[in-house]
């Protein structure tokens, strides 16, 4: 069996919309996109590279898998992200998507998320990875099936934009596994489930 772990930048009130660029995101005019820019140092490098270092697989949701091919597919910068992005087999979960041939090494989940990603983590492979996607995410973690949660959070808050839980999330516990802090203040905080 499969594990799935989610990376995911938030805020101090839980805002994920729009991390990286003003216009990666807008919907319901959110207008703070790049909240996340000013926070990257080498620490924060550092760490994400460690997630890196293991090879596995990724998992999207169709937004973000079409974001992601804009900011990733195709490019050939010597970047470790932009090979370790570009060489890993990226499951895309979507009801809408015809196929998924815009970006190398993508599969096409079709169907309701928590099935199609129960069925992908009961069978054989490497572990799963889901960097954003929140919406999938959400679901995911409703149905039980996210294993660990590596947090990259912020000293802000915005009052406004996409919460990670918007609503009651079910009852779920975590044990803190590690924890480093940034030169910019930014807690990277890695959970496990109980």
């Amino acid at each position: 069996m499969r594990s799935i772990t989610v990376t995911m930048s938030v805020t101090l009130d839980g805002v994920v919309q729009g991390l990286g660029r003003p216009d990666e995101d807008t919907r319901g005019g959110f207008t703070h996109g790049g909240w996340g820019q000013r926070y990257t140092d080498d620490v924060m490098g550092r760490e994400m590279a460690k997630g890196m270092a293991k090879p596995g697989d990724m998992l999207f949701g169709r937004r973000t898998w079409q974001d992601f091919i804009t900011a990733w597919g195709g490019l050939s910068d010597g970047n470790p992200f932009t090979t370790h992005m570009n060489a890993a087999t990226k499951y895309v979960v979507s009801r809408t998507l015809e196929d998924a041939n815009a970006w190398q090494n993508s599969i096409l989940l079709r169907g309701d998320a928590v099935d199609t990603v129960a069925d992908l983590k009961a069978g054989p492979g490497r572990d799963l990875s889901i960097i954003g996607s929140a919406s999938l995410v959400r679901s995911l973690h409703a149905a039980g099936l996210i294993d660990r949660y590596t947090l990259l959070i912020h000293p802000l808050t915005l009052g406004t934009g996409a919460r990670l839980f918007e609503g009651p999330a079910p009852l779920t516990e975590f044990d803190l596994t590690d924890s480093v802090t940034t030169t910019k203040g930014v807690i990277i905080a890695r959970y496990t489930r109980r």
